[in-house]
């Protein structure tokens, strides 16, 4: 999987819930929720005033690996 700024967090969740650990850690508590699984990585970002690059980054480098 490649993710984006565009991919919707639940997808990522439903592909490695693994990655849960990196939203965690950036704030995003909220992955239970219908309404943050439902959002873009790069809208919650906005949200939680984090940048959505950097998140984009570590996730793929994650992903690559596992």
């Amino acid at each position: 999987m490649e993710v984006t700024k565009k991919t919707i967090i639940g997808d990522v969740l439903d592909f490695n819930p693994e990655t849960a650990q990196f939203f965690f850690e950036i704030g995003m508590h909220c992955l239970g929720c219908p309404h943050s699984r439902g959002e873009s990585i790069e809208d919650a970002c906005i949200v939680h005033g984090t940048d959505a690059d950097a998140l984009v980054k570590k996730l793929n480098d994650f992903l690559s690996k596992n």
